[in-house]
């Protein structure tokens, strides 16, 4: 059992009582403030990283969509560039087939046997006197001699006239 405190000594410990109690409240409060302070130190440092991270997000967006911007563009202009390239290698095609049917005309004109004879003269001339000379399909001669073969058809004719002039000719379908 405890034993209870002289009877004078709890008045005489008042003052020391009291004075310890405002000094635990004064420290307590002094902890209050500081832990607020702290709080709100810590609460500006967090919201100033996250406007930080939030600012770098948007520039990296920013970057990463520009990135994709030069990347479609640039797959649109490669895009564009083979569809006009395949259009200008289908009118190539078509233009060479014309002339080519065109040429080939020329078997069904009064001039034709001139023409073959002087064709063959020529392979003649390319290939020597043994060569050996025959029609070719469409027209023309094909000769061969000793391993060589010179092909005077109309068509590889008319072929090679397109493209010692192709230049000059693209410019038919080019703005």
């Amino acid at each position: 059992m405890r034993a209870s405190p002289p009877a004078g000594a709890t008045a005489a410990l008042a003052p020391v009582r009291a004075r310890l109690l405002r000094d635990a409240r004064a420290d307590a409060e002094a902890l209050l403030v500081a832990a607020a302070g702290d709080a709100e130190a810590l609460s500006g440092d967090a919201e100033a990283q996250a406007a930080e991270i939030l600012a770098e997000a948007r520039a990296q967006g920013a970057a990463d969509a520009e990135t994709a911007r030069r990347a479609i563009r640039a797959r649109a202009r490669r895009t564009a560039r083979a569809r006009e390239l395949a259009a200008r290698r289908e009118c190539w095609e078509e233009l060479s087939r014309q002339v080519v049917r065109g040429v080939e005309e020329l078997r069904n004109s009064h001039a034709y046997p001139d023409l073959r004879r002087r064709l063959a003269l020529r392979a003649r001339q390319l290939l020597g006197p043994d060569a050996r000379i025959r029609e070719a399909p469409g027209g023309g001669v094909v000769g061969a001699a000793r391993g060589r073969r010179v092909d005077l058809s109309l068509a590889a004719l008319a072929r090679q006239a397109l493209d010692r002039h192709g230049a000059e000719l693209e410019e038919l379908w080019t703005p």
